[in-house]
């Protein structure tokens, strides 16, 4: 993966799949009938913090350990919905130590957003 760097978008698409939700709800103890029980569609609703996994993915496969992370949910995400993740990095600075990395978040489904947000961390060396 190439390394954070300011202006570098990282992508990455997923289609969560009902036994992804079911073991997250045992995972998280989050087992709400929304999740558990299908709609008149068939399909479950997926946890939000589950979709907000997405994010955390694609900022760390450049090597950013995540040390704050703000999101927005703006509507729901249903089994079989691919969702597109694109995590911007608007702010790497080196350090002595350390580099520092900030970078938006946005998930879309179908071209609408899902989730947005931003998050801070370390980038690894």
């Amino acid at each position: 993966m190439p390394p954070a760097t300011d202006g570098r978008t990282h992508t990455v698409e997923r289609t969560v799949s009902e036994s992804d939700v079911r073991e997250f709800a045992d995972l998280s103890n989050d087992r709400q009938d929304r999740h558990l029980d299908p709609g008149a569609d068939g399909r479950l609703m997926i946890h939000g913090l589950l979709t907000a996994t997405l994010p955390a993915k694609v900022g760390g496969d450049p090597g950013v350990l995540a040390s704050r992370m703000a999101f927005s949910l703006r509507r729901p995400v249903y089994t079989g919905q691919q969702v597109h993740c694109a995590v911007t990095f608007t702010g790497v600075t080196e350090g002595r130590d350390r580099d520092e990395a900030r970078a938006d978040i946005e998930c879309a489904v179908d071209g609408e957003t899902v989730l947005s947000g931003s998050f801070e961390g370390v980038v690894l060396r």
